[in-house]
């Protein structure tokens, strides 16, 4: 296992205890099935956001990346996955190979046995799965860096997008799918990896993109084209939906991509064409704020509490603070013809790492916590997930 700073011996094991975290192996926890445990996350992220940074700015670099063609796909890999041991996995899309960079800064490439995957997850197990787009299989790797596949319940031939994107794991292990275009939603069991299929109130073409783990326990679909919103409740598996404020730009693009969870517990969604940033608070009311450019997929919560969202399209980065303070600053590289980054993954030293969707060069954001961040809190399903 990788070494991680220590907050106390006291909160690590409040940590394992409650194990909101999914620490496999050597740990042996696996995710609480009380969401009590939210607590815990809520409680350090307070103090982290209060730390604040050690930076008194937004710090970039780059570095090299082995493979970076996506193929007929264009998109070499769709949002990433950290593993327990602190390597960052790139997910799969249109690239024949696996990418991970480990917590040394070292990246590497390994073997695969297909792709076509967009975004993915830790398991209880130390399993990471990569959420089928236009796979006809699941796909997963496990700690001991073997992949495998297995049997989806249901595959849908879809064409005009993907049947799912992005996946979230719920306090019982069982992995969600996010439905895109598929007309069903899908769920595995992480032990045992049989899969079923459940009716949802709302399906349409694009409909929802990436989700998030509220801290009740709920999964929120993050409304892409989608013009209500919708979650479900993975223990009593009640689906229901909500109404937004904002369904759309006035075109035939998606309004967003991939979602937050910020520390007061609202859910932010990230704009790709949206005009405006979405959110639902705790309590369930749904409200928007200005931003100040578009063109993003999916977002990172930052220790100190800034929401990045992931440059896309954008030629610029763009964060909203603790505070609610939207602001943008310089990258040090945006792809030509855009779709540099899809996704983005927090490191276990805090670094934010951008998933290469177009991208020629890899690119972190330092955020350099003034309190070292927890292990546990990484890997945690909260923040863990496409």
């Amino acid at each position: 296992m990788t070494a991680v700073h220590n907050i106390s011996s006291t909160w690590q094991t409040e940590v394992k205890r409650k194990a909101w975290g999914t620490i496999p192996t050597a740990d042996n926890s696996t995710i609480s099935s009380d969401l009590v445990a939210w607590q815990g996350v809520k409680s350090f992220m307070e103090k982290s956001v209060a730390a604040g940074s050690a930076f008194s700015s937004t710090v970039l670099s780059t570095y090299s990346l082995i493979y970076t063609d996506g193929g007929p796909y264009s998109t070499a890999y769709a949002g990433g996955v950290l593993a327990s041991n602190g390597d960052i996995h790139f997910v799969p899309l249109g690239a024949p190979v696996g990418q991970k960079i480990s917590l040394s800064g070292v990246v590497s490439t390994y073997s695969i046995i297909t792709n076509n995957y967009y975004g993915g997850v830790l398991a209880p197990n130390g399993d990471i799965h990569f959420i089928p787009w236009g796979a006809r299989v699941g796909q997963k790797i496990s700690y001991a860096g073997i992949v495998s596949t297995y049997s989806l319940a249901a595959t849908f031939n879809v064409s005009n997008g993907g049947q799912y994107s992005g996946g979230v794991v719920a306090p019982n292990g069982d992995i969600h799918f996010i439905p895109f275009v598929a007309p069903a939603g899908q769920k595995i069991n992480s032990a045992t990896l049989v899969g079923s299929t459940y009716s949802l109130l709302y399906t349409s073409n694009s409909a929802y993109f990436g989700g998030v783990l509220a801290p009740n326990g709920d999964i929120h679909f993050v409304p892409s084209k989608a013009q209500v919103g919708q979650k479900i409740n993975p223990v009593t598996m009640v689906v229901s939906t909500y109404s937004l404020v904002y369904t759309g730009p006035p075109s035939s693009f998606s309004a967003f991509y991939g979602g937050v969870l910020a520390p007061n517990g609202d859910i932010h969604f990230i704009p790709y064409y949206a005009a405006v940033g979405q959110k639902i608070s705790l309590s369930g009311v749904v409200s928007t704020y200005s931003i100040i450019t578009s063109n993003y997929y999916g977002g990172v919560l930052s220790p100190n509490g800034d929401i990045h969202f992931i440059p896309y399209f954008a030629a610029v980065g763009q964060k909203l603070s603790s505070a609610g303070v939207v602001s943008t600053y310089t990258l040090v590289y945006t792809a030509v013809y855009g779709l540099s980054y899809n996704g983005g993954v927090l490191g276990l030293n805090g670094d934010i790492h951008l998933v290469p969707s177009r991208a020629a060069v890899g690119q972190k954001i330092h955020t350099l916590s003034a309190i070292p961040f927890d292990k546990a809190l990484c890997l945690s399903p909260y923040l863990n997930k496409y």
